[in-house]
């Protein structure tokens, strides 16, 4: 079973299964055709995380880059006046993905690392039509470029907006450079990406407009095989990436809630009371720790001890309260599930942070590159506080969910900047304390925190529970496009059968590919 927010991806994926390849061979085709049939939310320039399941143990894979050598809060001061830019090179941090995927593949992978990366080759040399969403955000981003008409976007124009090229839904659209450079990475296994032409023409093209990237910075980045980190809540056990990932922020809250008088109910607002609450917590510590912990020590285990915990549960009460925490901000990201038939399962997802990302396109690549940087503190006593070398804070987060007795359950993502962990704690509650299908879990209405007491919910909450946690003291507003509230994806395996159910989002073009 293939599960992601896009049909083509997911046949890329199922494809790789189909000529015997495994769920990490069809995470990596899917993600990489996912950088092509979705460039509005990733690209071959973004990060990645992943969960994956094999050999009896979950072992999760940090494929985030770090800022570049040359990029300091000294050298933002100069050039920004201390402030981070959203688009252009100065939020750019080394691209994370593509290693990952050779990572993947060299550990996990059964097929040839060129045949997994064949489906996104012929999906970007042939072309394919744009599926309503993917179109929609499309159109959204070109207009928003044009306003900004900063220099650095030329090549982004070129590439994905040439002349006569409209993005609505069924425009065709190829890109044979991009085609070229899936060819150099699946030939080499990645390392043209990293130390050789690839890199030289993303060292060139910073030079040539003043990015701070260089190739002796891709050339040093690594990724880094992890222990996950989890919770455990009512017979399950929730998994989540450790820091820099906000994972922990769902962790946190479903730690506040465990020993909490939940309702029974997904649909009674003192559920959704509570659930806001505990995300305003989990969110506070994330805020104040989550960094780089290869640079700044993180005490995961003090952040999800049951003292931590309590703690929190203190300061709940009747009325919303304001925990004083940054306010959150957008991000596109794509998420993907796998599972192949051995019991194998993939969590994954990539983003190149907002949109298209930074803006910027190395020429003749078809090479977008993230933005990632822009979630970098800049008071330079934080945790997250900018630094050479160092990675940021990382919004994407790959779920996967287990029994307390240690057995697979599967893979599950929420997409969306800061509405992941939030997402998070909604579809595990959805599954594990109210009962619900994949399906149903990610169809449920969804509230979003965004800063003080202020929330959005989706208008199919309807206005009774919208005016029960208005009472409750939130400040609410029904937001009426679903886009802002995540998308998702889960897969679920039996334990005695193997028989998988999956659910898929129906809030973006998703897809859930069977054989």
């Amino acid at each position: 079973m293939v599960a992601t927010s896009q049909p083509l991806a997911a046949q890329a994926g199922l494809r790789v299964l189909q000529q015997g390849g495994n769920a990490v061979d069809a995470a990596i085709a899917t993600a990489a055709a996912l950088t092509v049939v979705e460039p509005t939310s990733n690209g071959i320039g973004s990060d990645l995380f992943a969960l994956v399941w094999a050999d009896g143990q979950l072992h999760g894979l940090n494929a985030s880059g770090a800022a570049p050598a040359a990029l300091s809060l000294d050298a933002l001061q100069e050039r920004h006046g201390g402030q981070m830019p959203r688009h252009g090179w100065t939020p750019i941090t080394v691209p994370g993905a593509v290693r990952g995927w050779a990572d993947l593949h060299a550990r996990f992978g059964r097929l040839d690392f060129a045949e997994v990366l064949a489906p996104a080759t012929e999906y970007a040399e042939e072309g394919y039509p744009l599926s309503p969403v993917l179109a929609s955000n499309w159109a959204r981003a070109t207009q928003i470029y044009r306003r900004l008409n900063l220099p650095e976007l030329a090549e982004w124009f070129r590439t994905f907006a040439p002349d006569g090229f409209v993005p609505a839904p069924g425009a065709l659209w190829r890109s044979p450079a991009h085609a070229r450079t899936l060819r150099a990475i699946a030939e080499t296994h990645g390392a043209a990406f990293y130390e050789g032409d690839l890199a030289a023409q993303l060292d060139a093209h910073a030079r040539a407009e003043g990015g701070l990237l260089r190739a002796a910075d891709l050339a040093a980045h690594r990724s880094e095989w992890v222990t996950p980190i989890h919770t455990d809540w009512d017979g399950h056990r929730v998994y989540e990436i450790p820091p820099n990932g906000q994972g922990i922020a769902a962790l946190i809250a479903l730690n506040v809630l465990r020993d909490l008088p939940l309702p029974g109910r997904w649909d009674d607002p003192d559920s959704l009371h509570l659930q806001i609450e505990a995300m305003k917590r989990g969110f506070l510590d994330a805020h104040r720790f989550v960094a780089d912990p290869r640079q700044v020590p993180v005490d995961v285990a003090g952040l999800l001890s049951e003292a931590n915990a309590q703690g929190h549960r203190s300061q709940l009460g009747e009325r919303a309260h304001d925990p004083s925490t940054q306010a959150p901000s957008t991000g596109g990201t794509v998420y993907l599930a796998t599972a192949d038939e051995a019991g194998g399962m993939v969590s994954l997802i990539q983003s190149n942070y907002m949109g298209f990302g930074s803006g910027v396109v190395v020429p003749g690549t078809g090479i977008a590159l993230h933005n990632r940087g822009h979630n970098f503190h800049t008071d330079p006593a934080h945790p997250n506080a900018l630094a050479p070398g160092k990675r940021p804070y990382h919004t994407i987060i790959p779920g996967f969910l287990g029994r307390t007795d240690g057995t697979p359950v599967g893979p599950f993502g929420v997409m969306g900047g800061f509405m992941q962990p939030q997402g998070h704690l909604q579809v595990v509650l959805n599954t594990v304390r109210y009962g619900m299908n994949p399906q149903q879990a990610l169809d449920a209405p969804r509230w979003q925190w965004l800063d003080g007491t202020r929330i959005e919910v989706e208008h199919a909450l309807g206005e009774s529970l919208t005016c029960e946690l208005l009472r409750r003291g939130h400040s609410v507003t029904v937001q009426p496009d679903a886009g802002s509230f995540g998308r998702g994806q889960m897969i679920r395996r039996h334990p005695e059968t193997g028989v998988l159910e999956g659910g898929t989002e129906s809030r973006t073009d998703g897809h859930i590919a069977v054989w």
